[in-house]
């Protein structure tokens, strides 16, 4: 559950579930109450009295009192004047919180409570001058009464009067006792349901923040083995917050590995370019001393050394531009200058520029163009050519002792144009095949630092081809040669501009076609 809706509802909870706990109360203490009333003091219906008038509720208190009162004036006056029974009947009233005033021609024969008697004379002096019977609640320094007035003649025709009097805040101790427990279920149900949101919100907050706080600083120690996968299942603003904070903690552990590669990688460049530069500074080194001390001591030995040392400072310096070019690759510092190219006529002058100097080295180059005419492409003449100089190099470094033969075809397959540059040299084993087209990378059978270059060729290739929106890979078999395969975007004018950035789905040339022509392969 989100975090925004856990708030709203526990601001629902805290208005609404204190309101309906206590309704509840109030009907459970109210009918325990009513019926505690109705059993203690016999009063039938006590809750339609407290809740519509509860002072008759208090005249029906003492109404058994009040008849049997009215049975002795109708029937033995005699008693009103007998102390052992007036006695008897106010111990039954003060059972009821109330007692008996008798008083005969103006005079009180019989009280009995006196203890507020003085706060009851102004009220009892006007009933004394009143006729009939009456009722009234008298309240006077915070005491309230209920006063029942009774009027007869003794048999002596003296005026004679009965008070039934009842103290009102005193006569229900369960009022007050309900009225307590309300107050107390009250603070109990507020105290109760803020202790339970509370933690809840605690816990949806807390928690979370818990395990960040943890994770951020397993992170500050550097420490990134660890996951917070299950907490980003959580589906609440916390859970999304996981989501990011694994997906940062993912990549900086990558970030971190590709630290610790790179510089795996930058410590094996500098140790292949360090063997890659000995070899042909010591040749040079070697060569100039032979001068200096006389050995080239003919014209043919001298052209010959001077010859050799040139080669090696050509080596040298094409090591170096292959550093440079792929540092600035790598850091994205080439400016493309891309272009409307018509395919055919690309390769076929880079046919031209590359076939003497392959049969300059004894290699023999066929190509062989299946496309149809005039297809466009978008690309970069100069790094292109640096695509193909770096697959053709690579060929002619791994012929071996053999007769060398390349074969480059270009294929149609849709939308696309498929680049093939076959040699038959060595081949690649299946694990190392992979592995090519990464930096620095060179087999340690095949592709050994003995046969010159950084490794860095192909990878540069890659770095172009992907630049183009296009895309590289090789098969081989080994002892049979290598084939590798380029795919290009075919241009098409409803294309526009955008066809340049367009990236190329893999197709179905990375099989080699069934309908070549067998005799395309050479050895």
């Amino acid at each position: 559950m989100k975090l925004s809706t856990k708030l709203k509802l526990s601001f629902c909870l805290v208005t609404v579930l204190p309101i309906l706990l206590l309704g509840v109360a109030v009907v459970g203490f109210g009918t325990m109450q009513i019926h505690s009333l109705e059993k203690n003091y016999g009063v039938e219906d006590a809750g339609h009295y407290f809740l519509s008038n509860p002072i008759h509720l208090y005249e029906k208190y003492i109404q058994n009192i009040k008849t049997e009162v009215e049975n002795v004036i109708k029937e033995d006056l005699s008693k009103l004047s007998d102390v052992e029974y007036l006695n008897q009947l106010n111990k039954k009233l003060m059972e009821k919180h109330s007692y008996l005033i008798v008083q005969r021609a103006g005079e009180l024969i019989y009280v009995g409570k006196s203890e507020n008697l003085s706060k009851l004379e102004s009220r009892l002096k006007q009933f004394f001058e009143e006729d009939g019977d009456a009722s009234s609640v008298y309240v006077s320094e915070g005491m309230q009464f209920l006063i029942k007035e009774m009027s007869f003649a003794y048999e002596d025709k003296t005026e004679g009067r009965v008070f039934l009097v009842t103290e009102m805040t005193d006569i229900l101790p369960q009022m007050k006792s309900f009225i307590y427990e309300l107050l107390v279920t009250l603070v109990l149900v507020a105290l109760l349901t803020g202790v339970v949101l509370t933690f809840w919100i605690y816990k949806s907050v807390m928690f979370p923040m818990r395990r960040l706080h943890e994770a951020t600083c397993k992170i500050a120690q550097g420490d990134l083995n660890f996951t917070l996968e299950e907490e980003a299942k959580s589906e609440d603003e916390f859970g999304y917050l996981f989501q990011d904070f694994e997906q940062m903690r993912i990549r900086l552990k990558q970030n971190a590995e590709d630290k610790l590669q790179d510089d795996a990688q930058s410590k094996e460049l500098i140790s292949n370019i360090s063997h890659d530069l000995k070899t042909p500074i010591t040749a040079i080194k070697g060569y100039v001393e032979g001068i200096m001390d006389g050995v080239a001591d003919t014209p043919e030995k001298m052209e010959r050394y001077i010859h050799t040392i040139y080669n090696k400072a050509n080596d040298m310096d094409k090591l170096i531009g292959e550093l440079t070019m792929y540092s600035k690759i790598d850091t994205n510092r080439i400016p493309y200058n891309f272009n409307k190219v018509r395919i055919d006529s690309y390769f076929e002058d880079c046919i031209q520029e590359i076939g003497m100097e392959l049969e300059a080295k004894g290699i023999e180059l066929h190509y062989f163009n299946y496309l149809s005419p005039d297809i466009i492409v978008i690309a970069d003449v100069e790094q292109m050519s640096r695509v193909i100089n770096n697959i053709i190099s690579n060929s002619e470094k791994y012929i071996g002792t053999k007769k060398g033969v390349l074969n480059i075809r270009l294929n149609e397959e849709g939308d696309f144009v498929h680049i093939e540059i076959e040699d038959n040299g060595r081949g690649i084993g299946v694990k190392e095949l992979p592995l090519i087209f990464d930096r620095f990378y060179r087999t340690d059978a095949s592709r050994n630092s003995s046969q010159g270059g950084s490794g860095i060729g192909l990878s540069i290739a890659k770095k172009i081809v992907d630049a183009h929106g296009g895309k590289i890979w090789a098969t081989s078999k080994e002892g049979m040669g290598t084939t590798m395969h380029i795919i290009l975007r075919k241009y098409f004018e409803n294309y526009g501009k955008n066809a340049e950035n367009e990236n190329v789905e893999q197709s179905s040339g990375e099989n080699e076609q069934s309908s070549q022509r067998e005799d395309d392969k050479k050895g």
